[in-house]
């Protein structure tokens, strides 16, 4: 079998799900298991909803117009006529205004994760609908049921042992040639809804793979593959044909955004391959990951991230800054949930790349100054080169207030500040 994910951008609306129809029907004589994300910008609609809630803002005419676009999306699928998905987006939506004006629980990772978890159930009743009516072998599969996590709401655990029981008593009953599910969600205890962290619907992917052993797993992208850079900020750039799983993981961890960084692991311990192609042009090769490292240092790779702030911690006193004060900055980013991107450290002082969540580090800094010395730089920019040379890093920041630079044999990390077409 062979694991197939689509993404938001994939689905986008009914045009694009016909597309993904023609796709999967190419895939004869093996079973599929499909694993679909949020409609289009659903995600960030829904988050929006969220929001405008915990603000104590209008938020139900949002929430509407969510269920008002997936019914125009249904309609256009399937036709005006009553069906099972019709009777699911009302059951929804029923569920979704009752949560919100009657639960009592209002903690905001809580309630995010009840209510956005919910664009992707939408997406998969209207795509295993449409495709149930096409005539398709089709089974529509509750990843809730499947996916068994802890309670740590937008940043679930999954419990692998659990898990794997379930999806392999699920798969083995199941006969259908395709299999529709969602990616992003999973079930907690007590039946709450929890989720996987943002974009996390490629680690759903892999965690179905690994569970059954999957011959290989495909994401359907708008990019032809894994490129070398971002075409929003480089305007040349290189199909990345092979990479290996390790260099998947440092590109992912360092921020390439086509691969979630907790997506490659599950898949290089069964030796599955990954390939990244692109759902405009399904023939094309796109990119393969496995364990051919051959390939990995042919062509730059480069990340670019903007909005990062630099923090500059220093003690008050000009005394030495310790593993002790370093354990304890560690805590505190880690209560704030603020991911470091780069760490450099002088006798006195402990300087860290973050990207800017204001509300967050406002809050950060506010505790840091009661027993350091606080000082930041935000509006920065921070470029990743992985295989760089001398040349191509002088060209690349030519112009640049250079605010900090980290070198290894493989990798470069500077944040700069100022803009430049790169």
């Amino acid at each position: 079998m062979k694991v197939f994910k689509f993404g938001g951008a994939s689905v986008k609306d009914a045009q694009a799900v016909i597309n993904l129809k023609q796709i999967i029907e190419t895939e004869t004589g093996n079973r599929l298991l499909i694993v679909i994300s949020a409609m289009d910008k659903t995600t960030n609609w829904l988050e929006r909803v969220v929001e405008a809630f915990s603000a104590n803002q209008a938020w139900k005419e949002l929430l509407l117009k969510v269920f008002d676009f997936h019914r125009a999306q249904l309609e256009l699928l399937v036709g005006k006529e009553q069906s099972s998905a019709t009777e699911s987006i009302d059951k929804i939506q029923h569920y979704a205004f009752t949560f919100l004006e009657q639960d009592e629980n209002t903690d905001f990772d809580f309630v995010y994760d009840q209510i956005v978890s919910l664009g992707e159930i939408l997406s998969t009743k209207i795509i295993a609908a449409y495709l149930e009516r096409e005539g398709l072998d089709i089974k529509w599969a509750d990843a809730r049921k499947l996916v068994h996590t802890d309670n740590t709401y937008r940043d679930a655990k999954v419990n692998w042992e659990e898990t794997e029981t379930r999806i392999k008593e699920f798969w083995s009953s199941e006969k259908a040639n395709f299999i529709v599910t969602q990616g992003f969600i999973g079930g907690g205890e007590h039946n709450r809804m929890t989720t996987l962290g943002r974009e996390g619907s490629d680690f759903s992917a892999a965690i179905f793979a690994y569970c059954l052993s999957a011959e290989s797993v495909t994401i359907w992208k708008d990019v032809p593959g894994m490129l070398n850079a971002d075409p929003k900020h480089f305007s040349n750039t290189s199909l990345l044909e092979n990479i290996s799983y390790r260099e998947a993981i440092e590109l992912s961890y360092y921020g390439a955004s086509v691969i979630h960084p907790k997506t490659i692991k599950p898949l290089e311990n069964k030796h599955i391959p990954l390939y990244v192609k692109s759902f405009k042009e399904p023939t094309e090769p796109g990119s393969s990951i496995n364990d051919n490292t051959s390939e990995d240092s042919k062509i730059p790779s480069y990340i670019f991230k903007t909005d990062q702030v630099l923090i500059s911690i220093s003690s008050r006193d000009f005394s030495f800054i310790v593993e002790e004060h370093i354990s304890d900055i560690f805590k505190r980013f880690a209560t704030h949930r603020l991911k470091i991107q780069t760490m450099q450290n002088s006798a006195i002082s402990f300087s860290v790349s973050v990207a800017n969540h204001p509300s967050q580090i406002k809050a950060l800094i506010k505790e840091l100054q009661k027993d350091y010395k606080v000082l930041y730089n935000d509006g920065l920019e921070l470029l990743t080169i992985r295989h760089f040379n001398e040349q191509i890093v002088s060209e690349l920041i030519k112009d640049r207030e250079v605010m900090l630079e980290q070198k290894t044999r493989h990798t470069m990390r500077i944040l700069m500040r100022g803009q430049k077409l790169l």
